[in-house]
């Protein structure tokens, strides 16, 4: 009898001794799979923006493609490459297509944003070069292009608004931008000593929100 209360009292001590994961399996964890995007898909957004784009806008247009529509980049991603598309040199829809590219999937990504983004336009404008000739007579022409101008400029629009709202977060950025928008929006001041103050000023109160955070 003594023995057999010793062998149960041994079994219950074996069993409070195993680990919680042995007693209660938790759920298996599974990673969700991580949306990539591929360079046919990329060449595809570019394409269609740089064939079917009038009269400028097209950050405006990548915006929504990019941001709003397939979800590839978080908006402050985006509002950063425009930052960095506009101080470099050449234009910013190509800067900010190789930034994009390079961004979702390397330099295969930037080289597809960038061909796709001109090859359409580069046919398209001699065809339409040799139209415009005989069209431009026609008296809907003018009404028409400035149809299309007015909806080129409430897709930058778009993009300023959402870049005003960034801005609006912190009061440096905030002034830099107001600082930026008169010096050349008003004064008509000469762009790259602006560019040069107010960036330079605006690294430096970056940086010192960083370490303050830190």
């Amino acid at each position: 009898m003594s023995r057999r209360v010793h062998c149960q009292a041994k079994a219950r001590g074996a069993n409070s001794a195993r680990l919680p994961s042995e007693s209660y399996p938790g759920p298996a964890v599974v990673n969700a799979p991580v949306q990539r995007v591929s360079v046919p898909a990329l060449f595809s957004v570019f394409f269609r923006i740089g064939l079917f784009s009038f009269g400028g806008g097209l950050s405006g247009w990548v915006y929504r493609e990019v941001v709003v529509q397939r979800g590839w980049l978080t908006e402050d991603e985006f509002l950063s490459g425009m930052a960095v598309s506009q101080i470099l040199p050449g234009a910013n829809i190509a800067n900010l297509g190789v930034y994009i590219g390079q961004k979702l999937i390397g330099p295969v990504g930037s080289a597809a944003a960038l061909f796709g983004l001109f090859s359409g336009p580069f046919f398209a404008v001699i065809g339409l070069a040799s139209v415009y000739h005989v069209v431009r007579t026609l008296p809907f022409a003018d009404a028409a292009l400035d149809g299309v101008a007015a909806s080129a400029i409430g897709l930058l629009l778009t993009v300023v608004a959402k870049s005003a709202q960034r801005a609006a977060r912190h009061l440096a950025t905030l002034a830099a931008f107001a600082a930026t928008f008169v010096a050349v929006g008003l004064l008509h001041w000469p762009l790259l000593p602006v560019v040069a103050v107010i960036g330079a000023l605006s690294v430096m109160a970056a940086w010192r929100r960083s370490a303050a955070d830190a």
